[in-house]
């Protein structure tokens, strides 16, 4: 399969957002299907990217579903990275705000790994910049995994079954922090959300989606203003806006210290986001309807505030339009994988 780079696809996202705002005013729901252009912007990738100095490799993927499911990759053996992205859950935790190491409640919500591929920087205040970078930092963190990243490359070489995984995936190299780390990340490279009936109507079945998804898909593009920030296949724009929540964390602004980036916290991808509540960076609302109705007020008003959150004259029938668009969005039923990690101690 040809795979892209992680550049070529930010850029492609990136003229994505001008091009649907462009053609916003063209959805129609008129035969029940969206324009032609809207149905270029929305359609899934044909291949998964992956960046130059960490090409994919079955052995690497493998290897990084061994060390995602691990728990010994934290410091008291007790918490895997699946811990807190569980498959069966979207891939989050679905928990107000994540829970670390002796119970530590996080002071942020779990963001799912979905389609990670396509996401740069991230974290909800997008203090890393590619996936291999990522994957360290939770292990890291005494309130998340508590790990002794100096001690971990030997911890893992002491299993023989993990050095033979290294040898096979990384020929030369061994276990070391940098190759623990692009292990996962390729195996979380591979994590993509599955075909949802709203990918079976872009393609062209008519009948995969109701009609008031339909009209949901509408108002998404034009009157609610979603899609202005959901933008494209992933539903994001990888960006930051300060979306009004009446809460004191700077988000983004933590990491630039910007007037324009108080507040301000990554747009999350709306792939299978009806599975994923509660919602938001503080898990504050409980709902979709909750979400919307926070939109449709306008949220805190203060300098910070993203120009596009302004209040929405949405009537109860278009809220649940929306909704019933936005469960289209849930790709149908996967198994969860359940691999071996192998028993607790060296062998």
């Amino acid at each position: 399969m040809m795979r892209l780079s992680v550049l070529a696809v930010l850029a492609i996202a990136a003229a994505t957002v001008p091009a649907l705002l462009a053609v916003s005013d063209t959805v129609s729901t008129d035969h029940g299907g969206p324009s032609g252009a809207l149905k270029a912007l929305y359609a899934r990738p044909l291949a998964t990217p992956f960046p130059s100095d960490n090409p994919y490799s079955a052995a690497k993927a493998q290897l990084g579903e061994r060390l995602f499911f691990d728990p010994r990759l934290s410091g008291d053996d007790n918490i895997a990275c699946a811990s807190c992205h569980n498959p069966s859950l979207s891939w989050g935790d679905g928990l107000p705000r994540g829970i670390g190491h002796a119970m530590n409640v996080l002071p942020r919500r779990t963001p799912t790994v979905l389609n990670a591929a396509w996401v740069a920087p991230l974290m909800w205040d997008g203090r890393n910049a590619t996936l291999e970078e990522q994957a360290v930092g939770p292990m890291a963190a005494p309130g998340e995994m508590n790990q002794d990243l100096d001690r971990l490359a030997a911890k893992l070489t002491a299993i023989a079954s993990y050095r033979d995984a290294f040898a096979g995936a990384f020929p030369g190299e061994g276990v070391t922090l940098g190759t623990i780390a692009k292990a996962l990340a390729t195996y979380e490279r591979t994590i993509v959300s599955g075909t949802a009936p709203f990918d079976r109507w872009i393609a062209g079945d008519e009948a995969a989606i109701p009609p008031s998804a339909k009209r949901g898909f509408a108002l998404f593009n034009t009157k609610a203003n979603c899609a202005t920030c959901h933008a494209g296949w992933n539903f994001t724009d990888n960006g930051f806006h300060d979306i009004g929540l009446p809460d004191a964390d700077r988000g983004r602004a933590e990491i630039l210290d910007l007037p324009s980036m108080e507040h301000g916290f990554k747009t999350p991808t709306l792939r299978d986001v009806a599975r994923r509540d509660p919602y938001m960076h503080d898990g504050s609302l409980p709902t979709l309807a909750a979400v919307i109705e926070h939109y449709r007020i306008g949220g805190t008003q203060r300098p910070s505030l993203a120009e596009e959150i302004k209040p929405l004259a949405l009537t109860e029938p278009e809220t649940r339009d929306l909704i019933d668009f936005l469960a289209t969005l849930t790709a149908d039923g996967q198994a969860a994988p359940t691999p071996a990690v192998g028993r607790r101690t060296a062998r």
